[in-house]
């Protein structure tokens, strides 16, 4: 297992730490339910460095992205930052992605943990036809993410840039808690606001030291990522390996805002020929109406009892009190508020589909 540069930062503080995508990772510190509110009402500060980075430069660099992704990464300015994925040739998604214009034909492509080396020989395989200057640099940085509605105020400080300025998915490049070169993105995962800070590695402690400093008196804490599961399933993002994999079309899981066919990308064809034609699955929100906690891989029912799809993502909701997840089902059971039942061991709990996010701050 590999560590990040601060696991030994988090052992400090009796994390409990856990195997993750090849990484120990802290799952949580105080406790699930007390870190989410601290995200919901404060702030808070996750160690999210096994998160891969590929930078991709040269001429040919947006034509590759173009090839490889779902979005329209020619929309981007400088600065701007968009949400894509990588399509595969039979339809589903090899990984889901944040894309960031750096400069003039400079681009980072920001990629789940467990996907890096997938997600790099993919992109290496139809780089052969580009030829763009491809460098895996996931091992040389560090990734903090600050949210909360007090992030900026805990920030601030810290930086000469005006953090109320960068709106969501834009990001600035510039001096964050003594780095000069640290990219301030607003890009992050939880949906109450704060930011991203991507630094080198042999800076991530001393940056990690100086935001807790700057946010005491805001009672900033770190956070697990058991917290970041349960906050990313109240806004209802998809998470990889869960909500979206290898056989799950970006048409499937509501993800055809993402998908551009204005461009001619990997299998882009056959997803337009099932935007038009329509899916027989789709992906849903649901809410138990009765005391229940949704499981990955529950099963999910109609009233007869007959298996209509799964549940892809679930949990109890710290801002809700109540149980809620995501799963495929039936077209014919996709509308919003129909009346659905999550298979939960023995007995089939009521629920209803919902529209996102689950959470309203």
């Amino acid at each position: 297992m590999k560590n990040t540069a601060l696991t030994h930062v988090h052992e400090a503080l009796n994390a409990k730490i856990v195997p993750f995508a090849g990484y120990n990772m802290p799952v949580s510190y105080e406790g699930i339910n007390i870190e989410h509110e601290t995200v919901r009402k404060g702030v808070g500060v996750f160690d999210v460095s096994h998160m891969g980075e590929f930078l991709v430069t040269g001429e040919n660099a947006l034509a590759l992205i173009q090839k490889v992704t779902s979005n329209d990464a020619s929309k981007l300015e400088i600065g701007d930052a968009q949400y894509s994925c990588f399509p595969n040739e039979d339809g589903g998604i090899v990984d889901d992605l944040i894309c960031y214009r750096i400069k003039e034909n400079q681009y980072l492509l920001v990629v789940n943990a467990s996907n890096i080396d997938k997600d790099w020989n993919w992109i290496s395989k139809y780089n052969t036809e580009f030829k763009a200057d491809l460098k895996n640099i996931s091992d040389d940085y560090s990734l903090l993410a600050i949210q909360g509605p007090k992030a900026i105020e805990a920030m601030q400080s810290l930086t000469s840039i005006n953090l109320a300025e960068i709106p969501f998915y834009k990001f600035k490049i510039g001096d964050f808690a003594g780095v000069e070169h640290a990219i301030i993105s607003a890009t992050g995962y939880t949906g109450s606001g704060g930011f991203e800070i991507y630094v080198k590695n042999e800076a991530a402690e001393s940056v990690w030291n100086k935001v807790f400093e700057a946010g005491a008196n805001l009672g900033i804490k770190p956070i697990g990522l058991a917290a970041r599961d349960t906050l990313r399933l109240e806004m209802g993002y998809c998470l990889y390996g869960n909500d979206i994999n290898d056989t799950t079309s970006p048409i499937e899981a509501g993800l055809g805002w993402i998908t551009k066919f204005t461009k001619d990308f990997v299998n882009s064809e056959n997803l337009l020929t099932q935007k038009e034609t329509g899916v027989t699955r789709k992906l849903v929100a649901f809410e138990l109406t009765e005391r229940g906690i949704p499981r990955q891989d529950y099963p999910i029912v109609d009233g007869e009892g007959n298996v209509i799809g799964i549940v892809t993502s679930g949990t109890m909701s710290p801002s809700l009190g109540k149980g809620i997840g995501m799963g495929y089902v039936t077209k014919e059971n996709a509308k919003r508020d129909t009346e659905i039942c999550i298979q939960v061991r023995k007995k089939a709990i009521p629920a209803k589909v919902v529209k996102l996010p689950f959470y309203k701050g």
